[in-house]
């Protein structure tokens, strides 16, 4: 990703409807024009095209309609550092990449995004279908230094982050099953994964994987997956642009883990779970191995452990792990 691309498509955008003369544009880079304008033969390339119009400069006329590490950067307006976001055409797992440079030593935070993962996986091991269709998978690569008794509601805490953004980027109404799903009407448009390498006494590495259906159409699911999976462009009934979505996305996540380790996210988590809570009220099955409990979901205590109350009554039970379903008389 050349960070000269990066600065033309940022300052472009930032003008964006309106045009921005070659000349600023130079000395903005400070290089020559002809200099800009090779960069933006390289951009057009990848499947960007301008529009020039005399005494007034050049302006974008039109996007690639995929994911481009240097518009996704360009739209992030400098809010992280260069070099903290690769993009790759196909990985193996997205998580597993972002562990991998971790323990290279890469400098956290940073973001690992790929258009294809050939091994992706969710929770539990589950296979996560990852085509090159449209859609997110993004791995972040963090170094929290905080004692694992704060983790349990990480997760938790990323998917309100997640449910909110879209919220707001789509108009659409997401929400959470604990503890990693995002549904829409029971359907599943994403799902998060969080793993960790632990010291003694503290977080070392954390990874926080998501995988989101963006853009993929009605008819693209596996027959398995067709009445289970639902895409944004789907529930929103347009497709989304992709990086400026991307780099949304990006920007809440790193502000969320900030708050986490700061503390601050203590404020606003309950408020927020409660908000986008697609259990609460509803009868569940939760499964722990070879055992099966059922009641009624009542949202989750402090450390993010979900509550359930018994159909005879009684105190609430308390999960910090399994597998949950919504049973079918609901």
């Amino acid at each position: 990703m050349s960070s000269l691309e990066t600065v033309i498509l940022r300052e472009l955008l930032a003008r964006d409807p309106g045009f921005m003369s070659g000349g600023a544009l130079a000395a903005k880079l400070g290089l020559s024009r002809v200099a800009v304008w090779q960069h933006m033969e390289k951009l057009r390339a990848q499947g960007f095209e301008f529009e020039a119009a005399r005494a007034r400069g050049y302006r974008i006329a039109r996007r690639p309609a995929g994911l481009h590490a240097a518009f996704i950067a360009a739209h992030l307006k400098g809010r992280t550092k260069e070099g903290a976001l690769t993009l790759l055409d196909e990985v193996d797992s997205t998580n597993d990449e972002a562990a991998r440079q971790l323990a290279a030593g890469r400098p956290a935070p940073f973001v690992v995004l790929a258009r294809r993962q050939t091994r992706g996986r969710g929770r539990l091991g589950r296979v996560w279908h990852s085509e090159a269709n449209g859609n997110l998978y993004a791995s972040f690569g963090f170094r929290p230094r905080l004692p694992p008794a704060r983790m349990p509601t990480f997760t938790l805490w990323m998917g309100v982050n997640v449910c909110e953004l879209i919220a707001n980027f789509c108009q659409a109404a997401p929400g959470i099953k604990w503890p990693n799903d995002l549904l829409f009407d029971g359907r599943k448009a994403g799902g998060m994964l969080t793993e960790a390498r632990i010291d003694a006494d503290q977080i070392r590495d954390l990874v926080f994987g998501l995988g989101l259906n963006l853009n993929s159409p009605a008819g693209a699911w596996p027959p398995e997956l067709a009445r289970q999976a639902v895409s944004l462009a789907e529930q929103t009934a347009h497709p989304l642009d992709p990086n400026r979505f991307t780099a949304a996305l990006i920007g809440r996540v790193l502000l969320a883990y900030e708050q986490f380790v700061d503390g601050r996210h203590l404020k606003t988590f309950a408020d927020l779970w409660n908000r986008h809570d697609a259990l609460r009220g509803r009868p569940v099955a939760v499964l722990q191995g070879s055992r099966r409990f059922t009641g009624t979901a009542a949202g989750v205590d402090d450390a993010g452990s979900l509550l359930v109350r018994p159909a005879g009554g009684g105190r609430p039970l308390r999960f910090q792990a399994g597998d949950v379903t919504l049973e079918k008389n609901s």
